[in-house]
């Protein structure tokens, strides 16, 4: 399955709430709306790209748990970007100071902030193009980093604010920066 996407610009534009209660309607279907508004409806993952994305999650719990610097949230969290774009990147992170500033309403519904941190992994039936695209959205969203992980050619493309976009070919670890310190996520298991 692939994503697909519908413009109902021409017969109703979604408020936020609107677009909110679409998505709790409709809870077996996973929703992102882009910067134009156009609903896209994302197909489920497989079992095996399920898994990894798991395994990457857990990671950086654990890491969050340790160091008690931010919030993590998985790939069902959806955001609302500065852009008016609402995402849900596969792993995300936000530092604690950024995320207490939100009100209880704003964090309970789509938290109306981009991210620090985003990654996507993809799967065997995810477009590239289309994936590099909402990884640009991340970066003129104000997210300061973002990975986008690629098992089937073994590439991991790196993305950072107002910088080349820099491509790893097949690497065995990743570091967090100074954006997620301390932090690095093992990848020779993805390589298998």
């Amino acid at each position: 399955m692939i994503a697909v996407t519908i413009n109902f610009n021409s017969i109703v534009k979604l408020t936020d709430d609107q677009f909110y209660q679409l998505c709790r309607e409709n809870p077996d279907v996973k929703f992102e709306r882009n910067a134009k508004g156009e609903i896209i409806v994302m197909p489920p993952t497989g079992g095996e790209t399920g898994n990894y994305n798991f395994e990457i999650a857990t990671d950086f719990g654990i890491w969050n748990r340790q160091t008690k610097l931010g919030i993590c949230f998985d790939s069902s969290t959806c955001f609302k970007l500065p852009s008016g774009a609402n995402r849900s990147p596969d792993v995300s992170w936000i530092e604690k100071s950024r995320w207490d500033a939100l009100t209880t309403e704003q964090k309970q519904k789509f938290p109306p902030i981009a991210p620090d941190f985003v990654l996507e992994l993809m799967s065997p039936t995810d477009s590239l193009k289309d994936t590099q695209d909402k990884m640009e959205e991340y970066m003129s969203n104000q997210v300061k980093l973002g990975w986008l992980i690629n098992r089937k050619t073994r590439r991991v493309e790196i993305y950072r604010q107002e910088q080349e976009i820099e491509v790893l070919e097949c690497p065995t670890e990743l570091s967090g920066e100074d954006v997620l310190p301390g932090f690095v996520l093992n990848l020779k298991t993805l390589w298998q």
